[in-house]
């Protein structure tokens, strides 16, 4: 080969490489993902989950449309406000995480609940016999603190370990785990299991007025519901 001819070639090969970089088209990952915001004028499932959601609890008296319009905007900051969050109608990840909805990149919602009708049925128990005196958010943060123990590895995997843990709950010592809970129990259980976590990822919850242990006043505060503190 020519010196002529290899010169032409390398060009060539040069030539086509530079082409080919020009013209690749760069794709993000199929994986990553998108942070999900539901505000006014956003539709669909999910939209329409959280409105049914807010119905149910006396948020919101609107139709459950999937529509986020004005009234469901009032309804949301009426929550927020009622939770502890910002008050600015727009549904983040820490809103997100109070209704217990947890939604895909795909726009889909899922449940947090993979538990038996008998873990159900325990967890109300548990409710009942601890917090019947509570409001309806402090029973579903009791119900949480049990889930959240549940996910921690300080602590026994299943429903029933958690909740007969030795000297966990007073219920279980008094025998009140025993009383039949009501429907607002199943009820605070049930939103409980699908994710609402009122308590903010507590592992522990007490009465300051009749705690005599100088451990649990050391944890560290994340909301005070009622006559309960919630800690980790």
């Amino acid at each position: 080969m020519t010196k002529t001819k290899r010169f032409l070639a390398i060009f060539f090969i040069v030539f086509s490489f530079l082409v080919l970089a020009r013209t690749v088209v760069v794709t993000p990952p199929t994986n990553y993902a998108y942070a999900v915001v539901l505000k006014q004028g956003s539709k669909g499932a999910d939209v329409k989950k959280m409105q049914q959601k807010l119905k149910n609890w006396g948020y919101y008296k609107g139709s459950v449309d999937g529509i986020f319009g004005s009234k469901t905007k009032e309804a949301v900051k009426y929550f927020q406000r009622r939770n502890g969050l910002v008050s600015d109608g727009i549904v983040g990840k820490k809103t997100l995480s109070a209704l217990g909805m947890k939604v895909s990149s795909s726009g889909g919602s899922s449940s947090t609940s993979s538990l038996s009708s008998a873990d159900l049925n325990l967890l109300a128990k548990l409710i009942y016999a601890e917090a019947r005196g509570e409001s309806y958010t402090g029973q579903v943060a009791v119900g949480a603190v049990v889930l959240n123990r549940i996910a921690s590895s300080s602590f026994p995997n299943t429903m029933s370990g958690v909740i007969y843990q030795p000297y966990a709950f007073t219920c279980v010592n008094d025998g009140q785990i025993n009383l039949t809970p009501n429907e607002t129990a199943k009820k605070a259980a049930r939103d409980a299991l699908n994710g609402w976590d009122p308590s903010y990822g507590a592992l522990y919850y007490y009465n300051p007025d009749v705690a005599t242990s100088s451990w649990i006043f050391s944890r560290k505060t994340t909301v005070v519901i009622g006559r309960h503190v919630f800690a980790i």
